[in-house]
């Protein structure tokens, strides 16, 4: 009895949290100011990318054609008062719908709420996927299968979410050494990254599992892995109006979208989020967001990544792998193709 009592009341929290969330990004409405609004040219079964941003100018050109070549239809991007010519860039492409807000990125829980806001309004029946621009989707078959194709097979097995690790990249190198330049491929620099030393968790009150670990845990959280960043997302969501994303894409409610994985030790499809973070660009961008303080707990990741930034910036050791494909992902245990033959 008092177990049934004590699920009930969880219920009713997450219930409460999801109106919250739902009411809040209602009310930040007013704070997106439409740039060019392409969102009457989406169309019934198009896949959408939803896009938080600020200074991310010269990641842009790979970005689109990355996402465009693997299926999205159309992108809706939040500029959080860029002035490095990304919003300019981004109001000339055809696929792309385009806001700009001035508002405090933390204030917004760190874009959420724009991004609920977007997702509600236009995401609504549409297979969506919520991504930054430092990170690029890997599934099984992706090399042959384009993005509808894991939608659709999504869809008729029942699931209406699918989940990606964070996969932190870098180069052998010190980051600094090679320039980054605009259009290139940035895993043809970054292409390491870390097999093992990774912790799961599982967040009870929300069902999701809770990763940490890779490069940045052992570079620059040694000393509390504890304190390292969440690698667990749930990018792609066939949406609803009334879901909403809970912090970042860690989590979202109603509670079943987290229920990504198999209780009963077998396994459920899966992907990769490579993320493209460590490039020539990483000093220049963590100094940036350092000084903003706009981050979560007080930019407490961006704090550390300066400290590790003054003892050298190598991340490659000798356990590091050279990335090759989503099969020596497969094989490694990082994603899954579960019964997606």
């Amino acid at each position: 009895m008092r177990r049934w009592i004590d699920d009930a009341r969880e219920r009713l929290e997450r219930r409460a949290r999801r109106q919250y969330l739902i009411a809040r990004a209602f009310n930040r409405r007013r704070a997106l100011k439409p740039v060019v609004n392409r969102t009457a040219q989406i169309r019934s079964g198009a896949i959408l990318a939803f896009v938080t941003m600020r200074n991310e100018r010269v990641r842009l050109p790979y970005f689109l054609d990355y996402y465009r070549k693997l299926g999205v239809d159309h992108f809706l991007f939040v500029n959080n008062d860029s002035n490095d010519g990304s919003g300019n860039y981004l109001a000339e492409q055809p696929d792309v719908s385009l806001w700009w807000t001035n508002a405090g990125y933390k204030r917004a829980r760190f874009g959420m709420d724009w991004i609920n806001r977007l997702l509600m309004k236009y995401g609504h029946g549409h297979w969506c996927l919520t991504v930054d621009p430092d990170e690029f989707l890997i599934y099984p078959h992706c090399d042959s299968r384009p993005l509808a194709a894991l939608t659709d097979w999504l869809g008729a097995s029942g699931r209406c979410s699918f989940p990606a690790m964070l996969l932190d990249m870098y180069p052998r190198g010190n980051i600094e050494d090679t320039r980054y330049e605009e259009g290139q491929d940035p895993f043809a620099i970054a292409r390491w990254f870390d097999p093992a030393n990774y912790t799961i968790a599982k967040n009870p009150f929300f069902g999701n599992l809770w990763i940490q670990g890779g490069p940045r845990t052992r570079k620059f959280f040694t000393a509390d892995p504890l304190a390292g960043p969440a690698l667990n997302k749930i990018p792609l969501v066939r949406w609803h109006w009334r879901y909403a994303y809970v912090s970042s894409t860690h989590m979202l409610l109603p509670r079943h979208l987290n229920q990504v994985y198999d209780e009963n030790g077998g396994e459920m499809a899966s992907g990769c989020l490579l993320h493209a973070k460590f490039l020539s660009t990483f000093a220049e961008k963590s100094a940036e967001e350092l000084d903003r303080r706009q981050h979560y707990s007080n930019s407490k990741e961006y704090r550390a990544y300066h400290a590790g930034l003054r003892e050298g910036t190598r991340i490659w050791c000798s356990e590091s792998r050279e990335y090759q494909d989503w099969r020596q992902l497969e094989d490694l245990g990082l994603i899954s193709r579960g019964n997606w033959a």
